[in-house]
């Protein structure tokens, strides 16, 4: 009896929709992988999905729960106590008797309910207002202005600090514009984030040597939404820190990267479909993805071991992350060309 293609067509989204792997959300919330899985097989504390290859995937909801029970524990919150607790319960915690988060010095800055950013391209601070994105974050998103253009922003004056300019760049030259420096003055921003569409090499180190979060622009929000909660949740961890650990801190590279699309089960499927397909293109550019996502993970794990070599090896790693993007974007259009089978 042949399956029922109707029927398997509601398992799709649990391998194709916006999943990140337990290292990717442990990176996110700043935490060892192993603490991760403390979390899950202990305290069930999140409920990740299975794929077939065995890798746990979490959806956005997923990452958002590790990020809120990750803020609370850095807070003084046992982990046993709150585990179980729903989203609307961890909020009540997060905000306290007396309707103020405990411990204020976790927070993004003293009394505020929401990240303040500040954006320079309409269609962006757009996207940040679109559910799938603002459903990642842990604070609302409070758009203190929105700019055409950096010149725009170095010459306006706010009497509200921002936590975060934001810079949509649909292509970035080799060096970093003044007006980018002089903009985050003006803004009075604790930290610059850049979505940019196509760069060099030279123009992602210089930003990112200024300090400067970066990701190639994705299609998908949630994927937006998840990038922004990681620079978010770093924000408050560097507000709950004293000053020589922050200064530490900022001494290391930044990664910022899309999540993956495919992961290796899926990959692997789409490479060993019949050769006798008149175009190979959907099995070569697997294969080169597998190659690509493997590198990049070995990169991610070098830039640990030594201080010396890990600039070198968080350029490498955003190297690979980016053309595996590219890569992804390619297979996911000759998979629809060629009409075939995701999984």
């Amino acid at each position: 009896m042949k399956p029922n293609k109707q029927l398997l067509a509601p398992t799709l989204p649990v391998i194709f929709g916006p999943t990140f792997r337990s290292a990717a959300v442990a990176r996110m919330a700043h935490m060892p992988v192993a603490t991760l899985r403390i979390w899950e097989q202990r305290y069930q504390a999140v409920q990740p999905t299975t794929a077939p290859s065995g890798h746990r995937l979490y959806s956005p909801a997923d990452v958002q729960r590790v990020l809120l029970l990750r803020q609370l524990t850095e807070q003084g919150h046992a982990i046993g106590s709150i585990a179980g607790l729903d989203a609307s319960q961890l909020h009540e915690v997060s905000i306290g008797a007396d309707g103020r988060a405990p411990g204020a010095r976790n927070r993004l800055r003293r009394g505020a309910d929401a990240l303040r950013v500040v954006v320079v391209g309409p269609a962006l601070a757009a996207r940040l207002q679109r559910p799938a994105t603002a459903q990642c974050l842990a604070h609302t998103v409070q758009r203190v202005a929105v700019f055409e253009s950096l010149a725009e922003a170095a010459l306006a004056t706010s009497g509200t600090a921002a936590d975060l300019l934001l810079w949509y760049a649909p292509e970035l030259g080799p060096e970093v514009p003044p007006e980018l420096r002089a903009a985050q003055q003006a803004c009075r921003a604790r930290q610059v984030a850049v979505v940019y569409r196509f760069a060099g090499s030279a123009a992602t180190k210089a930003l990112r040597d200024e300090g400067a979060a970066l990701i190639r622009e994705p299609a998908d929000d949630a994927a937006l939404g998840t990038w922004l909660a990681s620079i978010e949740a770093g924000l408050s961890a560097r507000a709950a820190e004293p000053a020589p650990r922050q200064a530490s801190k900022a001494a290391r590279p930044s990664i910022a990267v899309a999540p993956r699309r495919f992961d290796d089960a899926t990959l692997t499927a789409i490479a060993g479909l019949s050769p006798t397909l008149a175009c190979e293109c959907p099995r070569h550019v697997a294969e080169l993805l597998l190659q690509i996502a493997s590198f990049e993970a070995y990169s991610a794990g070098c830039s640990n071991r030594s201080p010396d070599d890990a600039q070198l090896h968080a350029y490498l790693q955003q190297v690979a992350g980016a053309s595996r993007a590219l890569f992804e974007l390619a297979l996911d259009r000759v998979v629809q060309h060629e009409g075939l089978p995701r999984g």
